[in-house]
């Protein structure tokens, strides 16, 4: 399993704008909050890994999705 940070580019669901965020690679699979830096809003994201410890899917969607 990854011990390092991942920098990844998510869309904001609430304004759109393109966002780098940084994907922790040792949690697993995962969920967290995290405000956009544009507009502020809350931002549910979802991190899906392999068995290898690899990511596979992050997911940026409203907090009342």
């Amino acid at each position: 399993m990854s011990n390092v940070l991942n920098s990844s580019h998510i869309y904001c669901p609430y304004c759109g704008e393109s966002l780098e965020i940084l994907v922790d690679g040792s949690a697993g699979n995962h969920s967290y909050i995290e405000d956009c830096q544009v507009c502020c809003a809350p931002i549910e994201i979802t991190v899906a890994m392999d068995e290898t410890g690899e990511i596979v899917e992050i997911l940026a969607q409203t907090d009342s999705e």
